[in-house]
């Protein structure tokens, strides 16, 4: 219907009705235009060649608060298909109009703004650098809309930082370093449902790019919203999303794994694993984040538990890792004993499992022979041959 449309030739008359004095006109007609540009690249294009958007900038500018509204919708509808079209607006000096408003007192004005700012800023880091020149992260006029009374505008606020920060790490130092993580932590602490999800992905994205931003996540409480949402969320793509962010955080070192550890992050992200109702995205997004944060983690305590629970597709990252720390640290190997590490290790190399055998038989090399043979599963079994040997040896003796 919208091609039907375009087809008719009108959008040079509703591009036209731009031009009109009457504000009411320019709304219906900006109303149009984004009914038109919203459905596809091609339709936008139409729309843009009809020369809509220097005066939908100039309607931005106009003192009607509901044209201001409707002509931000409309540009958002045009820069979420392509680069290119997020480009025409930018050229159009769009974006310096747009992002001026994200302290207007409106909270529907504020909606558009900030999912305006997120369709430009998502498709590259130029376009994305575009928006920060704009200073709305630097004077933290963004983050403030994290904690506006309307939800749409935090979570399109949450959005909108989300797609800066996913580009390059520069863009995510600039957003912590203006103290942007913190807001977004804030957010997803008080956030529920889908509202979460920008907030959850955008401290994935900034734990990403390095150990540092990683750590500086850890200290500002990070992990605890993560998890939370991992355990309480219902929707499945959301406990997908914690899983990966948690991930990202855990991946960099053996402090990273261990602040995941110690947060009994572990037993849940295995929870969710094994749970027969989680998708097949869930289980194995948390699976790969189990795989990169155990092959870090040095902090034993956490990982026994998981030894005796953990299920197989997770079991040979956890040994693997206990053949790494047994080699070199004496109280780990004390402990493993001691939690029945090394008897459920015994257990398993009578599975049968292949990816399991080369990392047991380094583990057993690591404590004395009699040890070994003391926690195997058929250890009472070679006891009594011993003692029924013995005892044919006396009765000959006797003989």
């Amino acid at each position: 219907l919208a091609k039907a449309v375009v087809d008719a030739k009108s959008l040079d008359a509703l591009v036209g009705c731009l031009r009109e004095f009457e504000p009411s006109v320019k709304e219906a007609a900006c109303w149009a235009l984004g009914y038109i540009a919203r459905h596809t690249a091609p339709l936008a294009q139409a729309v843009v060649d009809a020369g809509a958007v220097p005066l939908l900038v100039l309607c931005l500018q106009e003192p009607e608060l509901s044209l201001k509204r409707i002509a931000a919708s409309t540009m958002g509808e045009i820069c979420k298909h392509s680069p290119e079209l997020a480009q025409v607006v930018v050229d159009q000096s769009g974006v310096p109009f747009v992002a001026q408003l994200v302290t207007h007192h409106d909270s529907k004005l504020k909606r558009q703004v900030c999912q305006c700012l997120s369709q430009i800023a998502k498709h590259t880091v130029d376009l994305a650098e575009v928006v920060v020149e704009t200073e709305i992260f630097t004077q933290t006029k963004l983050f403030s809309c994290l904690k506006d009374t309307d939800p749409v505008v935090r979570r399109n606020a949450a959005t909108c930082i989300r797609e800066v920060v996913k580009h390059a790490p520069e863009l995510a130092k600039l957003v912590v370093n203006n103290m942007g993580h913190a807001a977004v932590i804030d957010y997803i602490n008080k956030a529920k449902g889908a509202s979460r999800l920008p907030g959850i992905m955008t401290l994935g994205y900034i734990a990403a790019f390095s150990p540092t931003l990683a750590t500086i996540l850890i200290t500002a409480q990070g992990i605890r919203p993560l998890k939370d949402a991992l355990i309480n969320e219902p929707e499945d793509h959301i406990k997908a999303a914690s899983a990966w962010s948690l991930g990202q955080i855990g991946r960099h070192s053996p402090d990273h794994a261990q602040a995941l550890a110690v947060a009994d992050v572990f037993r849940r992200l295995v929870e969710v694993f094994e749970n027969e109702n989680s998708s097949t995205d869930l289980k194995s997004k948390s699976q790969r984040a189990l795989k990169s944060v155990l092959q870090k983690c040095t902090h034993y305590k956490s990982m026994e538990p998981l030894l005796l629970t953990a299920p197989p597709k997770i079991l040979k990252y956890i040994v693997g890792q206990f053949a790494k720390i047994l080699s070199t640290n004496p109280k780990a190997r004390k402990s493993f004993v001691q939690s029945k590490g090394l008897q459920k290790i015994q257990e398993l190399k009578l599975s049968g499992n292949n990816d399991l055998l080369q990392y047991i038989d380094v583990i057993n090399k690591k404590f004395p022979q009699e040890i070994v043979d003391y926690y195997s599963p058929n250890y009472a079994e070679k006891l009594l041959q011993k003692i029924e040997t013995n005892d044919d040896d006396d009765d000959d003796v006797k003989g």
